[in-house]
């Protein structure tokens, strides 16, 4: 196995990284198959549409976020989340600051490159 983290992580223990304006993330788990990031936003921060050839399942923890994947933008809030399918265009922009939880399959090589 090329990638695996702790088996045991500990929130407060991660550094919190910062990974575009107004938004910061902390790599909480992952292997070469899974990949869990917690991904905080300023109210007004975006994360800027793209695609990846990874499945990806988000839940806002907290917050409200206009999430565009494809040609569709629905509003989410807390308790909701998104399937993003392989190469997917897809972000966020975010309207009312909040946390969102972010899994990849397989491993996001380019999260944990330094």
């Amino acid at each position: 196995m090329k990638y695996q983290s702790k088996l045991f992580l500990l929130g407060d223990e991660i550094e919190e990284e910062v990974v575009g304006e107004g938004v910061t993330r902390k790599m909480m788990g992952y292997d070469d198959t899974i990949l869990m990031a917690w991904v905080r936003f300023e109210q007004g921060s975006e994360g800027y549409v793209h695609a990846h050839p990874h499945s990806q399942v988000t839940y806002v923890e907290s917050g409200a976020f206009d999430f565009t994947i494809g040609n569709e933008t629905k509003r989410l809030t807390t308790g909701d989340s998104t399937y993003i399918p392989p190469n997917a265009d897809h972000g966020a922009v975010c309207v009312g600051a909040g946390v969102l939880i972010d899994v990849f399959s397989p491993v996001r090589e380019d999260f944990l490159e330094d």
